[in-house]
């Protein structure tokens, strides 16, 4: 298989996220004892491959379709002590270069949660499909307080949650 650098020069372009294939999950300790899992069932987002293999793209997360499977913890974190959904509906990652690293790519860009912007970098495992999609797969640790997610009741919450991204993206519509 190339090497991903030479895979992109190949796939020049614009690309859009698949959301039935894609999912971005929430996992946060709890209590120290458990760990409380949840998955955002709104996604959205776009990519860009230039000819010259820069990459670019956004991710975008509707804040109030975190689901955990309990509706008094989900309305809690919607709220103001947690994403305040009302006031900041979406959460953004932009993603102002992609590039190979490893068996797969750095990617470095910017986060935002409730409105506010936090430089954020990772690694991801790349799949590049001979059926036409890309799909990254990607374990970032988010420090909540960062972004003013400071709620803590008696001290029982991680200030870091794992956010796991597997995100499926085919060639977007050429016009």
């Amino acid at each position: 298989m190339p090497a991903l650098s030479q895979q992109l020069t190949t796939l020049t372009g614009r690309w859009a996220l698949d959301p039935a294939r894609s999912s971005v999950q929430l996992t946060s300790r709890a209590m120290g004892l458990f760990r409380v899992r949840g998955r955002f069932g709104e996604v959205r987002g776009t990519g860009t491959i230039a000819p010259d293999g820069r990459v670019s793209g956004t991710l975008t997360l509707v804040a109030a379709s975190l689901g955990t499977g309990n509706q008094r913890r989900d309305e809690h974190l919607r709220s103001p002590d947690f994403f305040d959904s009302e006031r900041y509906p979406e959460i953004t990652f932009t993603a102002d270069s992609i590039r190979p690293a490893g068996q797969g790519a750095a990617v470095a860009g910017v986060l935002t949660v409730r409105g506010t912007a936090r430089p954020l970098s990772f690694e991801t495992a790349v799949t590049v499909r001979g059926d036409g999609e890309i799909v990254l797969d990607a374990v970032v640790p988010v420090n909540r307080a960062d972004f003013g997610l400071t709620w803590n009741m008696l001290g029982m919450t991680a200030w870091v949650s794992t956010v796991t991204v597997q995100a499926t993206f085919t060639p977007a519509a050429r016009s």
